[in-house]
């Protein structure tokens, strides 16, 4: 005798699924918010910035100048060199540290790609800390003895 158990429910069962559909209304939705919120997230306020009142670094006691002047060619300190000599002229210059900062000066007339060639220079020769050098307290197109200033004639 086989015993048979009757299930409440003997149809066939449906396959049941999630509907997904809420779910991509709501997503597009918050995507929507999410692009005209963005945008306002990144307002660019101008800010007129306060200037520091800290002074400049003092300089060395013995800075090495290298300057590359009008016609581009070098000058280490007072002494006009070649470029080939750079290296082995910093390296008296400096006593031998790589470490020290180089000073760097240049015609207003030298073109960019210029004083990128004597920075690479200066980097192939191990000397990593170059400071450029400017005219401090004039303002461009302004004569210092015009100005006032630093520079001024008496």
């Amino acid at each position: 005798m086989t015993i048979r158990i009757r299930h409440a429910d003997d149809n066939p069962h449906e396959a049941s699924e999630i509907n997904v559909t809420p779910f991509i209304d709501v997503m597009l939705v918050l995507l929507v918010i999410f692009m005209v919120t963005a945008p306002l997230a990144t307002v660019n306020v101008p800010v007129d910035l306060p200037s520091s009142a800290e002074r400049p670094a003092p300089r060395p006691d013995d800075p090495v100048f290298l300057t590359v002047k009008a016609d581009h060619g070098l000058a280490l300190g007072e002494d006009d060199i070649t470029p080939d000599a750079l290296p082995g002229a910093l390296e008296g210059a400096t006593k031998g540290n790589r470490d020290e900062r180089i000073f760097l000066r240049a015609d207003r007339t030298v073109d960019y790609g210029t004083l990128m060639g004597v920075m690479d220079r200066l980097r192939a020769a191990g000397y990593l800390r170059v400071a450029l050098v400017n005219l401090q307290g004039r303002e461009e197109g302004r004569d210092p003895a015009t100005a006032g200033g630093a520079g001024a004639a008496p």
